[in-house]
């Protein structure tokens, strides 16, 4: 436990990280930044409500206190942009999905704060994880990762269109086993659709941690989330997210069951 993320244990190999969760913003970083920024409109918004269940099946849950505004705890902390020549957002955002300001003018954090920044909140983080998964793989030979992201179905600075509801992701085949992808698209995601390596092929934990030769396997789900709520309010639709969470659970088993064998 830490005062920047919580870590429920679990009593299975498998690590359910959710590092756009969060929603706090220290005063020190809130009183520069507009009061649109102050709403972190770019939330992945319930990914902890919408995946509760997971606890019952005994997997670990990793979850930040703040909001990726203050840092993106799924950025290269070198600021290296996984996705070159996309447009992405930094390690320390200074925009929004939007492309509108996260700093009143001249507020921005400069390198100095950055790498503060980068030591209290995206350390500790990158910390839980690592140590967890090598407890994990310690104690039963083997762990996953899975990577749970939301995102707004329509935004035009990352991608045309509408963005499939499943998005997975394992950095084009590097972060995880073969066959673990193979059984995880074998699965019936209808009336849902669901892409692999499309535009999202995984963030920077996805990539780094995940090891098949190791035995360690990281999966990124970038969620529609037009599949669980009210678009484009953050209003979460019940009648929606119980349906989408029966996928998600036939998922989380579905890892589970691989992590086991």
């Amino acid at each position: 436990m830490s005062n920047s993320y919580q870590l429920h244990q679990g009593s299975v190999p498998l690590l359910i990280s959710m590092p756009h969760n969060g929603q706090e913003i220290p005063q020190d970083i809130a009183s520069r930044m507009t009061s649109a920024a102050m709403e972190v409109p770019d939330t992945d918004w319930y990914i902890d409500r919408l995946y509760d269940f997971a606890r019952a099946m005994g997997a670990y849950i990793l979850m930040p206190r703040y909001n990726r505004y203050v840092i993106d705890l799924n950025r290269d902390p070198k600021g290296v942009n996984l996705y070159p020549g996309a447009n992405s957002t930094e390690l320390c955002p200074t925009t929004a999905f939007d492309l509108s300001d996260i700093y009143l003018a001249g507020q921005q954090p400069d390198e100095q704060e950055i790498a503060g920044r980068v030591e209290k909140y995206w350390q500790p983080y990158h910390q839980a994880i690592d140590n967890t998964l090598q407890e994990l793989k310690k104690t039963y030979g083997k762990a996953v990762l899975l990577e749970a992201h939301s995102i707004l179905s329509h935004v035009p600075r990352f991608f045309e269109g509408q963005l499939p509801d499943f998005n997975f992701g394992n950095g084009d085949g590097i972060s995880c086993d073969a066959e673990l992808l193979a059984q995880v698209q074998a699965l019936d995601y209808s009336p849902y659709t669901m892409v692999t390596n499309g535009r999202f092929k995984g963030g920077f934990i996805t990539r780094h941690y995940g090891q098949p030769a190791s035995n360690i396997h990281a999966l990124q789900l970038e969620l529609s989330q037009i599949t669980y709520m009210n678009e484009p309010s953050d209003q979460y639709n019940e009648e929606k997210a119980a349906q989408v969470k029966e996928k998600l659970k036939m998922l989380v088993q579905c890892l589970i069951n691989f992590s086991r064998c």
